[in-house]
């Protein structure tokens, strides 16, 4: 009676694999192989070859242990142990979206990665998402090319670019101050608005500041209310009221004649 019971001797190779698309990968033990071979082996007494492990995921990533087991035809069995190195190299899915966004008062405003953001994604997670520029000031006002960036767990990198439009809806601040004027020997006096204006600003810059009435005659002794118009440079537009006095301190004219009686 003849028997075999040497094992056969099994022999195992390090491999790295890259993660498809969905985040999945599948070896078999051929993968892991590296010539295993038994004293017996012929043709009617083929090995067999099995594996603990043979699918990975995005948990997997990085080093894994896995065993070949190695079977020939008499039940003798063998194992060794490999490195199974598994890989994510599948760019995350980048989607912008086009937004608008206003001014505050000071003339700037601040975006974040998630206003950009459009369901962006990556099967094995987004570690983090940047928006470049994402501050802006007058100077922005209108539409600005901004990229986001985004960044998967296991550092894979895409980008897409989408549209800002900065607009400025804060109207200046107008502010007024009463003012007294008199009638010249004509009877007739004019203002201009900076004599009404009493440090109107916008941070974005003023364009014109008009001020109306601007004309007073004799019929307009006494008080006045004239309304200052401030308009910035993006159309916005306030106003504010003043009081102008308007008063004759010129002398009359004295003119006699002679007469007999």
């Amino acid at each position: 009676t003849v028997q075999d019971t040497i094992d056969p001797t099994a022999i195992c190779q390090n491999i790295t694999v890259q993660l498809d698309a969905l985040g999945n990968v599948i070896i078999t033990s051929a993968d892991i192989d590296n010539g295993s071979f038994d004293n017996c082996s012929t043709p009617n007494n083929d090995l067999t070859f099995s594996i603990d492990n043979s699918e990975f995921d995005c948990s997997n990533v990085g080093a894994n242990t896995v065993t070949l087991t190695v079977t020939d035809a008499y039940g003798n069995t063998s194992s060794c142990t490999a490195t199974v190195t598994v890989i994510d190299d599948v760019a995350p899915f980048a989607s912008c979206q086009n937004i608008t966004v206003q001014l505050d008062a000071n003339g700037q405003v601040t975006i974040t990665p998630a206003m950009i953001n459009n369901g962006s994604s990556d099967i094995c997670g987004i570690d983090t998402m940047m928006v470049n520029p994402s501050s802006f000031t007058c100077a922005g006002i209108g539409t600005n090319t901004v990229t986001l960036t985004v960044i998967d767990v296991n550092g894979n990198i895409s980008t897409c670019t989408s549209t800002v439009t900065v607009q400025d809806n804060v109207p200046p601040v107008a502010l007024c101050q009463n003012i007294s004027i008199d009638l010249d020997a004509t009877g007739n006096a004019s203002i201009v608005a900076s004599q009404i204006d009493n440090g109107s600003s916008d941070a974005c810059g003023i364009a014109t500041i008009t001020v109306s009435p601007n004309t007073f005659t004799c019929a307009n002794m006494g008080a006045n209310t004239v309304t200052l118009t401030v308009t910035d440079l993006n159309g916005n537009v306030s106003t504010c009221t003043a009081t102008v006095t308007v008063n004759d301190n010129t002398n009359p004219d004295a003119i006699c004649q002679n007469i007999t009686v």
